[in-house]
């Protein structure tokens, strides 16, 4: 399995804090099988990018991992005014291995759609658009069209694997199931950062998938798509999403959702009725 968002390079973000711990981290994925990992470091407001020392720390990692696992250098590029300028300033520099995909992060206090025109500069900048973990974003819970159209503007679907199975809370739990049941998800990965805080676990993911959705969708998920990231390679074929063109069918969709997810006999608002703004 490749994983293509992961903190792996110490000191630079929240994710390892030491050399041991990112060995350990690399270790533990590897024994989970693991063979690929992208290390994805923040560019945010609170941990900026600094390329010489990732690119230092990165090069010690490799050494020392040599035969372990195999490591490429991407970034986890935070949606804010001085990323995108330099992203679209410098072409696929924050891109994995500098290959054009690109993972994003969208914040949580500024109205999502008015990042329109910041997608359509870094698409034209020569990105292929991975959303990371929209299963995580309030505004998208409440209004799941916000992904719809970036799905349609081309952007690509990273979900968190443990969110499938709870370990991002129930709500994460049942949006991440929803997009998983409709084929929305492109790619899961770990967004490791530790060991024991988001550990670098994939393979549980992986048999959750082929269980529910079939072995060649779970190869899709944690293989063939991550491998295309990494290679920089044209996209595979893929299922249709399930309505996404449609936004009268997807608001039916998700008004039944959140009325299946209320709870039997009791007369309070599920939670995912007190998301949503049906």
């Amino acid at each position: 399995m490749i994983d293509i968002h992961h903190h792996l390079i110490y000191g630079v973000d929240d994710g390892a804090p030491d050399v041991p711990t990112s060995l350990a981290m690399a270790q533990e994925a590897a024994e989970d099988g693991i063979t690929h990992i992208v290390c994805t470091p923040h560019a945010s407001d609170n941990f900026p990018y600094k390329a010489e020392v990732i690119e230092e720390r990165y090069a010690q990692l490799r050494r020392m991992l040599d035969g372990v696992v195999e490591l490429s250098l991407g970034c986890d590029l935070h949606m804010n005014t001085e990323n995108i300028e330099d992203a679209v300033k410098h072409p696929l520099r924050y891109s994995i291995d500098g290959k054009g995909y690109l993972l994003i992060e969208f914040p949580t206090h500024i109205p999502l759609h008015l990042f329109d025109d910041a997608l359509f500069r870094l698409q034209s900048s020569g990105y292929t658009l991975i959303v990371t973990h929209p299963e995580r974003y309030p505004q998208v819970l409440r209004n799941p069209l916000l992904l719809a159209e970036w799905m349609r503007r081309g952007c690509l679907v990273q979900v968190t694997a443990s969110a499938l199975y709870g370990r991002s809370g129930r709500t994460a739990e049942a949006f991440s199931n929803y997009l998983l049941e409709n084929e929305w998800i492109h790619i899961l990965a770990t967004d490791a950062h530790h060991t024991t805080w988001r550990p670098p676990h994939l393979k549980k993911a992986y048999n959750y998938v082929a269980q529910r959705r079939g072995e060649e969708t779970a190869q899709r998920l944690c293989l063939t798509n991550p491998l295309a990231a990494v290679q920089g390679a044209p996209w595979p074929n893929q299922p249709d999403p399930m309505g996404l063109w449609d936004t009268n069918l997807l608001e039916a969709e998700f008004r039944k959702l959140s009325h299946k997810l209320k709870p039997s006999g009791s007369k309070e608002k599920g939670f995912w009725s007190r998301l949503l703004p049906w």
